[in-house]
């Protein structure tokens, strides 16, 4: 599913090339404490899925690939019926949307709707080298390409997602040099001083991190001198000293450690040595942006709220807003 001599190659002119061998090495450590059957499971499925040509892609201003036209040509209706039973044994599909040969992939998150607030505030990506630090099923890592990125590498070790990804860029061209490896940001190698990549993005990470300094330098550990951080978290409302620390659930999380308001996590940034620290956006998120649907039909934000007050989660706390701020090294 993960093809190195493409991330090598597709590595070899930038301040990672060296690195190619440590990531394959650690992918196979990482994959040994997988469940071989879901692993296995879901490689099958990838050798089942049909063969269709790519057809049209659009990445710039959606994640599009061919059209229901080509699919009707060269599918049955019970073929084209097997096709989005199978993409459904993926599910839940939490970050997207999709546009697959006319099958809409109508993920939990309209990560489509970030992007769209993020792009007007961070230096163009054309020719850039990216790393996106949980990356999820990598979306993001398509819109990049779209603006023009020259490499982008997504890590996350949720194996679901990889599989996610895997179907992506079966059909968007397995040469795109777009590459998610099943790591976290603990298992990157130490990049040396004056390599690494031209931006960085952290989004929807900070508050799952049980020291969100730690991860901060982790960050701009992997920025090349001159580099753009790109952090999205939830924040909560308040000055450079307010932050929440939820006893117990944050939206019926568990995993949740610290929301810093937006100006407070700005001075966290400066003092981890970032500078230009600059909050770009904040917004509530709305049941628009986040909600169940056929392909996460799970709990969603929906019911992780007071269902007396919308400004409230279940537990209490403020209830989520989103902050994005870019910084520079």
């Amino acid at each position: 599913m993960i093809n190195y001599k493409q991330l090598e190659e597709n590595l070899k002119d930038t301040g990672l090339a060296e690195y190619a061998s440590y990531w394959e090495r650690a992918v196979e450590q990482k994959m040994q404490g997988f469940t071989h059957g879901y692993t296995q499971q879901w490689q099958q499925l990838m050798e089942d899925l049909p063969v269709l040509p790519a057809g049209e892609l659009e990445l710039k201003h959606k994640v599009s690939i061919g059209s229901a036209e080509l699919l009707n040509a060269r599918l049955t209706e019970s073929e084209q019926q097997a096709f989005v039973s199978a993409l459904k044994t993926l599910s839940p599909w939490r970050k997207g949307p999709f546009d697959l040969y006319g099958v809409h992939i109508d993920t939990e998150w309209r990560s489509d709707w970030k992007w769209d607030r993020l792009l007007p505030h961070i230096s163009p990506l054309q020719g850039r080298t990216v790393i996106d630090v949980g990356c999820g099923n990598g979306y993001h890592c398509w819109r990049m390409l779209g603006e023009g990125a020259k490499t982008v590498l997504g890590i996350d070790p949720t194996q679901k997602f990889l599989a996610q990804f895997g179907v992506m860029k079966r059909y968007l061209g397995a040469q795109l040099p777009a590459h998610l490896l099943p790591l976290g940001i603990e298992d990157m190698p130490q990049i040396k001083d004056n390599e690494g990549v031209d931006t960085v993005f952290s989004m929807g990470v900070l508050y799952h991190r049980k020291s969100p300094i730690e991860h901060l330098l982790a960050l701009k550990s992997l920025l090349s001198p001159g580099g753009e951080l790109v952090l999205e978290t939830i924040v909560i409302d308040g000055d450079e000293s307010s932050v929440l620390v939820p006893q117990g659930r944050y939206a019926q999380m568990r995993n949740i450690w610290f929301l810093p308001s937006a100006k407070a996590l700005a001075l966290w940034l400066r003092k981890c040595g970032f500078k230009d620290v600059r909050i770009v956006d904040i917004e509530t998120t709305s049941l628009h942006e986040q909600r169940a649907t056929p392909w996460m039909d799970f709990h969603s934000l929906c019911d992780f709220l007071d269902p007396s007050d919308s400004n409230k989660t279940i537990e209490g706390h403020p209830a989520p807003k989103r902050a994005i701020l870019v910084a520079q090294v």
